[in-house]
């Protein structure tokens, strides 16, 4: 696997020191809030288990599963797998391995502001703002890092499914994906 690496862009000990931070923050905004995490499998749950349990506050955990389908028109979503909590009336953040075209975190935004929470905020790894669709005007309230419109793999980030087991965020090289 990692001969297809280009180059590291973020270490494992990158990664981890800003976790640390993002989970520091959110312990201290949530304090006395009672917050609900959720996740949207599968890419988010290397930073998801890292972040969630640096994060000091009594706070539930929960996932939802959003697929992808493209039509004859457009690409469609849906949920496959719904969070399991009531979140309304709570205070939810959303954790996301990466925030690049949005279309995807936008439906999961859409869909949980639904259910009417008291707050829903957004806390991603990785963003890359350079592949935001124009039509996404969501904004992520945590960021751990701001990457370069690079394909990125690793530390849950995958191509076909692999690659999601690296300790680090590498740049597949072209070839690989071409």
């Amino acid at each position: 696997m990692k001969e297809n690496i280009k180059e590291v862009l973020l270490s494992e000990e990158q990664l981890q020191t800003r976790i640390r931070e993002l989970a520091a923050q959110l312990s201290e905004d949530y304090a006395g809030k009672d917050p609900i995490f959720v996740g949207v499998l599968k890419g988010v749950v290397m930073f998801f288990g890292d972040i969630v349990k640096r994060i000091d506050i009594p706070c539930q955990i929960d996932f939802m599963w959003i697929s992808s389908y493209e039509g004859t028109e457009s690409k469609h979503m849906t949920v496959k797998k719904d969070i399991s909590e009531d979140i309304r009336g709570r205070h939810v953040v959303i954790l996301e391995d990466i925030f690049d075209t949005g279309n995807s975190l936008d439906f999961s935004y859409k869909h949980l502001l639904e259910k009417e929470p008291a707050s829903l905020k957004i806390c991603t790894l990785l963003d890359k703002p350079e592949r935001r669709n124009p039509a996404v005007t969501l904004q992520a309230d945590y960021v751990g890092f701001t990457i370069p419109n690079e394909f990125v793999v690793g530390y849950g980030l995958d191509f076909n499914e692999f690659y999601r087991n690296l300790p680090f965020i590498g740049v597949l090289k072209p070839e690989a994906y071409q």
